[in-house]
């Protein structure tokens, strides 16, 4: 039996928080990278969406495309619906070499995101991280699944 999804695309800069069983989280990425956290006691979840690691301290909307801010922030959005930080779980995405002019900013991402985890002892389950390919990301939050596709 399959039930009704709804898709809420996560963009650059942005993360999401949820609970219900009807929505799946998606995103599409290239140098870009982003984590999926969970708690699987409370069936809670959340994805980023962020474009650089670090920087962006002003107040003019962009701070959270940078992966400084948008961690916490999707920490903290998955304790406040009632998860815990003990049993929280992550799959992480993106930091491809999509387009050389970028150089490397797809392999600082990822090791911004990486070290972020190790820090902050987040186990990352899985991952799909790097390469050359754009991915397309869908992640169900409350049943802890994610999964990454080639993406235009």
């Amino acid at each position: 039996m399959t039930t009704a999804s709804t898709l809420a695309t996560v963009v650059q800069g942005e993360v999401m928080i949820s609970d219900d069983p009807s929505v799946v989280l998606g995103t599409l990425l290239g140098s870009c990278i982003s984590i999926c956290m969970y708690d699987p006691v409370a069936r809670v979840g959340g994805m980023n969406h962020f474009l650089l690691p670090g920087g962006g301290e002003g107040h003019d909307g962009t701070a959270m495309r940078f992966g400084v801010n948008s961690m916490e922030m999707l920490v903290n959005g998955i304790l406040k619906a009632g998860g815990n930080r003990t049993r929280l779980l992550c799959k992480a995405f993106g930091g491809a070499a999509v387009v050389p002019s970028l150089g490397r900013v797809g392999r600082e991402n990822i090791r911004f995101a990486l070290n972020y985890l190790s820090t902050e002892g987040i186990t990352c389950v899985s991952q799909s991280l790097g390469g050359s390919q754009a991915r397309r990301v869908r992640f169900w939050a409350d049943q802890r699944q994610g999964a990454a596709e080639p993406g235009a």
